[in-house]
């Protein structure tokens, strides 16, 4: 049996920044992904707001600056709003914060899965192309997404999500505006298009208790911005996957494991925005890992305090409101523009307080 002080499961971007984090820290680090390639298949929108700038400039990360947001509301009302940031190339996003990872001395391996995990003995199953291996850890850090193996593996309970689809399909005019719409139509969610030069993203999500067909709205949309002359007909490529809009797990720290990004939970509720919170958190947990190794006792609560400071408040608000929307979906308060500005970040009802 070999032994790592720091097992990392899922490569994403908070993966891959723990398992930078820690390799700084010098500690010997083991990271493993399931996919074929770091940061692919891309299930993301791929916008990160402006404070993730210094991420966005290595080699081809970047596709292009975002000024603002229009809000457009069920009546066809238009809200334009501040909303600056950059949209990324994801999967090279990913990719570059893990080569980061590996310069700092982390060893990653894809195609590597967790299959089993006793976190007494600090002992995890791993399954690769060539068999199993059993690895001992000092600390896991578990950036595996929504469906977290880790947390089934802990017998801890499942997040909720909600599920999107996605196009990526040619942009005929410059674009500096994500569009947002907020309808009935994508209950449990909105639709969106973020635009990346002369390509867009075009999509929605939807809660599948009220919608379970994301694929006729979404070519519907898709349609009405080809006639408008916005978009082309062609689609380049096809994705979709799961968000967390429950709210962050009831304790981010299980028996030396440390949950962060999607797989804590960590996600806005609301907007689906997580890239931003899977890198803090990441990086956190990475820095908690080395305080840990090094001797401090004190090291994951202070990860779990210092997470739930910066995050938790914002979350808290925005589960508040997905409960307020639960109740309109599917009935005519859903059609109410007053009814769309309590429920999304853009409007200052969002920020009053929470209706019964």
């Amino acid at each position: 049996m070999s032994h790592v002080q720091v097992l990392v499961v899922g490569l994403g971007p908070g993966g891959a920044s723990a398992a930078r984090k820690a390799a700084e820290a010098g500690l010997e680090v083991l990271g493993i992904e399931r996919n074929r390639s770091i940061g692919e298949p891309v299930q993301c929108a791929e916008f990160v707001p402006t404070p993730m700038g210094a991420y966005t400039r290595a080699d081809q990360v970047l596709y292009q600056r975002i000024s603002g947001m229009k809000s457009i509301l069920p009546s066809g009302e238009a809200h334009q709003s501040d909303f600056p940031g950059f949209m990324i190339n994801r999967a090279r996003f990913d990719q570059a914060i893990a080569e980061q990872a590996e310069q700092a001395g982390a060893r990653l391996r894809v195609q590597t899965r967790i299959e089993r995990l006793d976190p007494t003995a600090r002992v995890a199953l791993l399954r690769h192309a060539d068999g199993t291996e059993s690895v001992s850890y000092d600390v896991l850090i578990a950036a595996d997404g929504p469906h977290s193996t880790v947390a089934k593996l802990l017998g801890l309970p499942a997040l909720a999500t909600v599920n999107t689809r996605q196009y990526t399909v040619p942009l005929l005019t410059q674009y500096a505006d994500t569009d947002i719409w907020l309808s009935d139509e994508y209950p449990g969610g909105y639709a969106w298009l973020f635009p990346k030069g002369n390509r867009a993203n075009l999509g929605l999500g939807a809660d599948r208790r009220f919608e379970d067909d994301l694929k006729k709205p979404l070519e519907s949309l898709h349609r009405q911005l080809v006639a408008a002359g916005l978009v082309g007909e062609e689609i380049y490529y096809r994705t979709g996957g799961a968000i967390p809009v429950g709210g962050l797990r009831e304790r981010l720290v299980h028996q030396r494991c440390l949950f962060v990004g999607d797989a804590a939970g960590l996600t806005h509720p609301i907007t689906g925005g997580g890239i931003s919170a899977a890198v803090v958190s990441g990086e956190r947990a990475g820095e908690c890992a080395g305080a840990f190794v090094s001797g401090a006792d004190d090291a994951f609560d202070d990860y779990e305090e210092d997470v739930r400071d910066q995050f938790e408040a914002t979350i808290e608000r925005a589960v508040a409101r997905r409960a307020y929307l639960n109740r309109q979906w599917r009935t005519q308060a859903a059609q109410s523009d007053d009814t769309m500005r309590k429920g999304w970040i853009a409007f200052s009802e969002y920020f009053s307080s929470v209706e019964a």
